[in-house]
């Protein structure tokens, strides 16, 4: 707890989407430490009224219930949450769910990288420890595998795992310049979030941590989503790159996968072309047409490659919120100054965050 004394400025919030959760949450609740200022509870249109429930078995007095009219989901909630800690002044925001299957007392760690100036996001990561790894379930292990390499591609962040791991924090100044219109809001929203964190050059970190499986019922069935996400991973692939390297940068990676993919389309193209019509003609393929097909292909595939090895070494490293303005010194400024505040000019902020 002293690290957190020696950074008084700092106010932390946690947000907890509420969604049938209501067996797990108090305890969750009980369970953060007094370094936390503020906790919110986001009943999402919960059947059960978790955030009523809350309200009447809760004497915790940091606990604040916020409630959505319609289902949003868990990217809904947190955003939510978000635009909360924002307007009150926090300076990190940290998302545990309720539960009950991450640790509370773990969010030291989380806000650790934050604090010093490390990281502007960070986020658990249950595939540090090998022993650990045999708890989870196989279907969900091999389930996260597979998410976890797609992530990589469309996120960009290749150092990173277990992207569909819900326990995160954030500065609350990169959250407040996020395009939040624009960001998934159901089970693809972690993922998403890393994408948009990515297209801002945001530095993110993985934090070990253990994951707790008990009686709680998970809502994520990787059978039903993995081509939903494998769509969604695709398109954020294809946008990251246009972004990165085409629109707002030129580098010498850019030509190398203009080229590379031009001349590997080329030759492919060609190359079947000749098979087609040797086959037909029923004669072999001459030499000639088999090598001005495969050099194009081979010399394309290198460039690609070299393309990945600048992609996978160009990972956002230096935290970009120091660079940004405060929201909460901004409307301190704006209060002064008499200009308007609230919709007016969080929509203004947003038209310039939005990608």
């Amino acid at each position: 707890m002293n690290a957190f004394a020696a950074d008084a400025p700092h106010r932390i919030a946690v947000v907890i989407p509420s969604y049938k959760v209501r067996r797990h949450i108090l305890a969750v609740i009980a369970a953060i430490g007094p370094e936390v200022e503020r906790v919110y509870v986001v009943d999402d249109r919960c059947p059960d009224a978790s955030g009523d429930f809350v309200e009447q078995h809760c004497r915790d007095p940091r606990v604040r219930v916020l409630r959505h009219e319609t289902n949003q989901g868990v990217g809904g909630a947190v955003m939510t949450g978000y635009a909360a800690a924002v307007a009150e002044g926090y300076t990190i925001a940290v998302k545990i769910d309720g539960d009950g299957q991450m640790d509370p007392r773990l969010l030291p760690l989380f806000v650790r990288p934050i604090l010093e100036g490390r990281a502007d996001y960070t986020k658990g990561n249950r595939f540090y420890d090998l022993a650990q790894i045999q708890r989870m379930p196989a279907l969900r292990l091999i389930g996260n595998a597979g998410l976890s390499f797609l992530s990589k591609l469309s996120t960009g962040y290749w150092h990173l795992f277990d992207p569909t791991n819900g326990y995160t924090a954030i500065d609350t100044r990169v959250a407040a310049h996020l395009p939040v219109e624009r960001i998934s809001r159901r089970y693809f929203f972690e993922t998403d979030l890393l994408f948009r964190l990515n297209i801002a050059r945001a530095a993110v970190v993985d934090v070990p941590m253990d994951a707790v499986y008990a009686d709680e019922e998970s809502n994520l069935k990787i059978g039903k989503i993995f081509g939903e996400f494998l769509v969604k991973h695709v398109r954020n692939f294809i946008k990251r790159i246009f972004y990165n390297y085409f629109l707002r940068d030129m580098s010498a990676a850019s030509l190398e996968l203009a080229f590379g993919s031009a001349l590997m389309a080329f030759g492919l193209g060609f190359g079947a072309w000749k098979w087609l019509s040797s086959a037909q003609a029923g004669v072999a393929t001459p030499a000639g047409s088999v090598m001005l097909a495969a050099l194009p292909v081979i010399v394309g595939l290198q460039f690609v490659l070299a393309f990945i090895a600048f992609d996978v070494a160009s990972v956002p490293a230096r935290p970009i919120a120091p660079y940004l303005p405060d929201p909460a010194r901004q409307r301190a400024g704006t209060a002064q100054d008499g200009s308007p505040q609230g919709p007016q000019a969080q929509d203004a902020s947003k038209q310039d965050a939005s990608v």
